[in-house]
């Protein structure tokens, strides 16, 4: 494991229960990515809502006294977009189920958004965490996916956590109406734990898989995303999952440790032994 550490370059963030929990930063946060600078590790927070677009996920961090750059937020968004390049590069015109500031992302890559109307006909369907649903813009989804087109899910997530009185229903739940609708699944469905969204962080960097490590406290997305892309898998005990949990676990996770405090010290002794 000493050498494995000695080897990262990049370390991929997830957020809620790794850097901060519910609207309070951990004690560990700021001090671990200022040790990740003084080693000379990059690091990039990687979310699997697709809510909010980049700059909005700069200034949630801000709030918490994290100064990040635009190259240093990584979404399921943005992994859709690379997706949808690279698989389907002839799709400019997409009908899609998602927050504005979601279609402002797919708007400054190049995408145009057809309107709620049989008269524009998108070349693919795009279904995210759309806090802004309506019934007739789900059934216009409905419409063209029975119709043939690309059906694409931006994350799997089927509610999003919160601590309000109430369910937030996620992109999962509302491709499974989809489903039931029109009786075709999605053709892709990026997010955790699709490798794809490390693949990306790889290639922005030029990073190969054994010199990145996935820092999250979910077994079944991020530690299941970081054994599929071949990259380090660190699973922190500051949010969902238990110590028990992780032991009884099969495949176990590369690395566990208590939280990120912890793993900046293991990756600072890497490099003193090398």
């Amino acid at each position: 494991m000493d050498e494995r550490l000695a080897n990262i370059r990049h370390v991929a963030l997830d957020m809620d229960g790794t850097i901060y929990t519910g609207g309070t930063l951990l004690k560990a946060t700021l001090p671990f990515l200022a040790r990740l600078t003084e080693l000379g590790i990059g690091y990039t927070f990687l979310t699997n809502n697709p809510a909010k677009s980049v700059t909005d996920y700069l200034a949630h961090l801000q709030r918490f006294g994290i100064r990040a750059k635009h190259d240093q937020i990584y979404t399921s968004a943005q992994a859709t977009i690379e997706y949808l390049r690279e698989r389907w590069p002839q799709v400019h015109r997409v009908f899609a189920l998602g927050t504005p500031s979601m279609c402002e992302e797919f708007t400054r890559a190049g995408f145009s958004l057809t309107a709620d109307s049989p008269d524009e006909e998108p070349e693919a369907v795009l279904v995210g965490f759309d806090l802004t649903l309506t019934y007739s813009r789900l059934c216009r989804a409905a419409w063209w996916i029975k119709r043939g087109k690309p059906f694409v899910a931006t994350n799997p997530d089927r509610v999003c956590p919160t601590d309000q009185s109430t369910v937030l229903v996620d992109c999962g739940s509302i491709c499974a109406a989809l489903e039931r609708a029109t009786g075709r699944v999605p053709d892709a469905v990026l997010g955790k734990p699709d490798p794809r969204m490390l693949r990306g962080i790889l290639l922005r960097h030029a990073l190969q898989p054994e010199q990145l490590a996935m820092v999250g406290d979910r077994l079944y997305t991020d530690m299941a995303m970081a054994r599929r892309a071949g990259t380090l898998g660190v699973l922190v005990l500051t949010g969902e999952t238990t110590a028990a949990e992780a032991a009884q676990h099969q495949p176990a996770p590369d690395l566990v440790v208590a939280d990120i405090a912890e793993l900046g010290e293991k990756l600072s002794a890497a490099r003193a032994v090398r």
